[in-house]
């Protein structure tokens, strides 16, 4: 059967894990659990396995390299314009501010501390 939201895990390629870390802990407010799998190392955002979702990691490691092209993870928040306003004091560069998309809310989108082009979504 098809899982209407089918996304399990994503990975965010960084090449500097601290300065990373705290992008993502300014804009977000979360906190990382490290992992070291094999040459990789993992900051792991918050998840629980109960409830429906996904959740990722930050990476960096040989096979991982930053990029603002191709696949886009976008951040579900109650609204992104607070979140957007924190991108470019934390070392982001944003590059769409919060943007009506009718009936299915809001977006903004930025380059985040590594380069990587990411999303936020919101209802209101």
């Amino acid at each position: 059967m098809f899982n209407p939201n089918p996304v399990a895990w994503f990975e965010i390629p960084v090449s500097d894990m601290q300065r990373a870390r705290h992008f993502y802990h300014h804009v977000f407010a979360v906190e990382f659990d490290l992992l070291e799998m094999g040459a990789d190392v993992m900051a792991m955002f918050p998840f629980d396995h109960s409830t429906p979702g996904s959740s990722g990691a930050l990476v960096q490691g040989p096979d991982y390299e930053p990029c603002d092209r191709g696949t886009m993870v976008y951040f579900e928040c109650a609204d992104v314009a607070p979140l957007l306003a924190k991108v470019e004091h934390a070392g982001g560069k944003l590059l769409l501010g919060k943007t009506s998309i009718g009936e299915h809310g809001f977006i903004g989108v930025f380059l985040d501390s590594e380069g990587n082009k990411v999303g936020m979504h919101s209802q209101q």
